[in-house]
């Protein structure tokens, strides 16, 4: 998948889900608009773990940890293994990268 194309409906809708579920997930503009937020911010802050993608978006962390299990999946982000920083609450989180 590309830059361009960043979400691909069919991976959101399981074959056996029924055709209303199809056809939601091929409506939904704005898992695509996230994932060119969060490019964007990774890009331009560098790599940061999901509460810092989240603020620098404007989107909610758990928008943010979809959209990265997407990106990652498409081959446009992924975590820096072993790099954690802690989040605003003291958790650990894995630090993100654009590919």
């Amino acid at each position: 998948m590309t830059q361009e194309n960043l979400f691909d409906a069919a991976s959101h809708a399981r074959a056996n889900d029924p055709a209303t579920s199809h056809a939601a997930a091929e409506r939904v503009d704005f898992a695509a608009s996230h994932c060119r937020k969060i490019l964007a911010a990774l890009e331009k802050h560098g790599p940061m773990g999901k509460t810092r993608i989240a603020a620098a978006c404007g989107l909610d962390g758990v928008a943010v940890a979809r959209r990265l299990a997407d990106l990652q999946r498409d081959g446009l982000a992924h975590p820096i293994n072993g790099a954690t920083e802690k989040s605003g609450t003291g958790r650990e989180e894995r630090i993100w990268r654009s590919v």
